[in-house]
């Protein structure tokens, strides 16, 4: 059997004990999900989740700061890597000593399915990737069945300050909105003179932006950037949010995939209730 990356690139099931490294907070807890932390070698610093199970395993830096020295010595045999947090000159000094470079890409919520099925039967948890499959339909049905109850916001969700920055449409978080009825604003380019900003995935905004008179809810995410709830009541006393839902959000529960995503249906659940 031969399974695909994101790229395309094919991988056999592993054999023998293979040695794995994430460089991806998302799927370090994945790979624990799936019953695979005593053949984890390494993890970045941000790999936080589950606690108890990640404290044994070596840090080797950052997403984005990769010590690969000290991630040579660790020989690892596969490398778990993702196209948004890695970059890609890393990637690539990676294939130079790292048998298996596996790239993950999830863009929208059911992406999930095939990442669970991808990990699983390259690393022989095919039965345990079936099972996460299984719970994580049935979160994605509570939560859209949820979503039907509750009317549709038009949403400004912010993921950083000094400069503000916010999401594209075309993000997993945007997708993770979507399964709610909630419509990430702008889903538009901003600038007719500047039609890169308009495609990039995670566009630099103003507070006075004209389409912002379309928002009725912003949630101020509390990943990457910290905001904390006097962020948002500092926002919220701005005449132009007077009259807008201005609130927190768990970053981790909209942007982190894998098995995550299905604690992330449920969370969502419950805040349509709260906000209805």
């Amino acid at each position: 059997m031969t399974l695909f990356d994101a790229l395309g690139s094919p991988h056999a099931p592993a054999q023998g004990r293979p040695r794995i490294a994430s460089l991806v907070p998302s799927l370090t807890e994945l790979l624990c999900e799936l019953g695979l932390t005593d053949q984890m070698v390494a993890r970045t610093g941000y790999c936080i989740h589950p606690v108890d199970a990640v404290r044994r395993i070596p840090k080797i830096g950052g997403t984005k700061t990769v010590n690969l020295n000290k991630l040579r010595k660790l020989a690892p045999t596969h490398v778990l890597v993702n196209v948004d947090e890695n970059e890609k000159p890393t990637v690539d000094a990676l294939r130079e000593f790292v048998p298996h470079v596996v790239v993950t890409h999830p863009c929208a919520p059911s992406d999930n399915l095939a990442l669970f099925r991808l990990l699983g039967g390259i690393f022989g948890r095919n039965a345990q990737a079936e099972n996460l499959c299984e719970r994580f339909n049935q979160s994605q049905a509570t939560l859209r069945e949820s979503a039907r109850e509750h009317r549709a916001r038009r949403v400004l969700y912010l993921i950083w300050k000094d400069p503000w920055m916010t999401i594209a449409p075309s993000t997993y978080i945007a997708q993770t909105l979507a399964q709610m009825g909630w419509r990430s604003l702008p889903d538009k380019p901003l600038s007719v003179s500047s039609p890169e900003t308009g495609r990039a995935r995670y566009p630099i905004i103003t507070l006075d932006e004209p389409w912002l008179d379309e928002v009725d809810t912003v949630l101020l995410s509390t990943e990457p950037y910290q905001f904390k709830q006097a962020n948002c009541d500092e926002l919220a006393a701005q005449p132009r949010f007077k009259n807008k839902t201005v609130r927190l959000i768990d970053g981790e529960m909209t942007s982190w995939f894998g098995s995550r995503a299905i604690a992330g249906n449920d969370y969502l659940a419950r805040l349509l209730r709260q906000m209805a």
